[in-house]
């Protein structure tokens, strides 16, 4: 059987998905694309990576089309446009005000985080990172690679949403901790942390003299007009000065394949140590992959508030089938486009591969440390959405009847 693709919409299911964002479904055949060779022959729908099935934004291909226009893509130093956009864009956001010299430019997210625990590794910071869970699966290799004991906390359930339990981190954060390394928006609960949560998190920081490494990857796509994001290094300088944050806006403007991020460090000597980690490793960012971080981070219009508008709608209406399948679970979506579900209530063996025997492809939650979990990613038109939306609620009634 042909690998399953969704169908061109309609004219009528443009109207009732309001904006018809993304409608018709493009067609990803020929491109090589993970999410969805992944069941390449199968009718299987994926909802499982972290990538959208919605368009890049024009004004990035434009200005990656742009830089094609020059015959030659060697190695590539942070263009000005890069530096000055991102800084304004931190300034903008968030009124934090950067030094220029704060700034490392790498490959990716991942890759910085796992230099940054390496670095604080050599550096004799502790012999333990300290992890909270659930978490992006990436999280649990970091430890080994950089030969420290990984420690867990797990994240508390709360009738409404994912909490950080700080009495359960307290008791396991201390002298031997080398770093603390989360995320915010959380992945895959969705949360996007409060004030005064990323202060009590400070606190901690601070009084056990360790260094937070802060995945920030997900930070544009706040979807709870209740919700701001607030990076964890801007709350204060003294947490600025213990705080390796990772920003990059392949997420939000979807463009994960073209990679780049950039590292905010202030303590100088650390930024040294990663500096000099880094090359070889992770800091030959392509020409083409700055042609769009300079155009992301120099977006000030209306196409991200587009886009989180629609994907909020999307969560909403995913939020309210699920509420409406007995056996399935899931918390409000703060931010993201991934919607964590709990499906311990129906006892699998193996939650996403049951699922998938069913026609659809979630992540599996126990690879983020929460066995019988599954993460939806409704980054898709609604049209897509819909069709996953009914394989859920079929697939939840089949093996709820076993």
């Amino acid at each position: 059987m042909p690998a399953a693709r969704p169908p061109p919409a309609t004219q009528a299911n443009r109207a009732e998905d309001g904006t018809g964002y993304g409608e018709p479904p493009i067609d990803r055949t020929g491109t090589a694309a993970e999410k969805w060779e992944k069941y390449a022959g199968r009718d299987v729908l994926p909802f499982w990576v972290a990538d959208m099935d919605l368009p890049t934004a024009p004004f990035i291909v434009d200005a990656v089309r742009e830089r094609l226009r020059h015959p030659i893509f060697g190695y590539t130093a942070p263009p000005r446009p890069a530096v000055e956009a991102f800084l304004g864009w931190l300034a903008r956001r968030y009124r934090w005000q950067v030094p220029e010299e704060w700034l490392v430019w790498i490959t990716g997210v991942v890759p910085g985080i796992n230099l940054a625990a390496q670095v604080l590794a050599a550096a004799g910071h502790g012999r333990e990172l300290l992890v909270p869970a659930p978490v992006y699966p990436p999280f649990f290799a970091v430890a080994g690679r950089a030969g420290l004991r990984e420690v867990v906390s797990k994240l508390a359930r709360g009738p409404a949403r994912w909490e950080i339990d700080f009495d359960d981190l307290s008791r396991r954060m201390g002298t031997a901790t080398a770093a603390l390394l989360f995320c915010n928006p959380q992945n895959p609960t969705g949360r996007v942390y409060e004030r005064a949560e990323l202060a009590q998190l400070a606190e901690l920081v601070l009084a056990n003299r360790t260094v937070a490494i802060s995945d920030e990857i997900h930070c544009p796509l706040v979807l709870d007009a209740h919700r701001r994001h607030i990076p964890f290094a801007s709350l204060d300088p003294a947490v600025s000065a213990r705080t390796i944050s990772l920003f990059a806006p392949t997420k939000a403007y979807n463009f994960a394949g073209l990679g780049g991020a950039v590292a905010v460090i202030e303590d100088e000597a650390l930024r040294v140590r990663f500096e000099a980690a880094a090359k070889g490793m992770a800091s030959n960012v392509s020409p083409l992959a700055f042609a769009a971080l300079a155009a992301a981070f120099a977006d000030d219009g209306d196409f991200l508030p587009a886009q989180n508008q629609f994907l909020a709608g999307n969560g909403a209406v995913l939020e309210q089938a699920v509420a409406g399948i007995e056996g399935l679970a899931t918390t409000h979506v703060e931010g993201t486009y991934l919607a964590w579900l709990d499906a311990t209530a129906l006892g699998l063996p193996d939650s996403a591969a049951c699922f998938e025997a069913h026609g659809l492809g979630l992540s599996d939650g126990a690879e983020f440390g929460a066995p019988g979990y599954l993460r939806f990613n409704f980054g898709c038109p609604r049209s897509l959405l819909r069709q996953g939306i009914e394989r859920l609620g079929n697939a939840v009634a089949a093996l709820g009847s076993r």
